[in-house]
């Protein structure tokens, strides 16, 4: 039987989708951004994906490290995926511009708790 990922890879996997978003993003305007599909849905995806794993961590390690906001990582998920029609580009890229950077720091702070 396959083994589940654990804390690290879920972190792991929040760390590759921000680097992702900002590989996919690079050297791009917003106004870009709202005109390519295929970059909005790759980002968009990857922004699922910070979700998703976020709402994967053990209920132990999320209550042990309350400093980041997982709970509004797992919103914007469900709306992503949910609420897709709700989507808006200039919500998308505000957080793209002042989230994910800090958020990527503060993951890569929780790495080293996860032996």
């Amino acid at each position: 039987m396959r083994e589940k990922p654990r804390d690290k890879e879920r972190l792991l996997h929040i760390i590759e989708a921000i680097d992702n978003i900002f590989e996919f993003i690079e050297n791009k305007s917003f106004e870009t951004y709202q005109n390519d599909k295929m970059l909005r849905f790759a980002v968009v995806k990857n922004l699922e994906i910070v979700g998703e794993a976020a709402y994967l961590l053990t209920k132990d390690f999320k209550l042990k490290n309350t400093e980041v906001e997982w709970n509004e990582m797992i919103g914007m998920r469900h709306i992503l995926v949910h609420g897709y029609y709700q989507i808006k580009d200039e919500i998308i890229w505000a957080t793209i511009e002042t989230e994910l950077l800090p958020l990527k720091d503060k993951i890569l702070g929780l790495l080293p708790s996860c032996l």
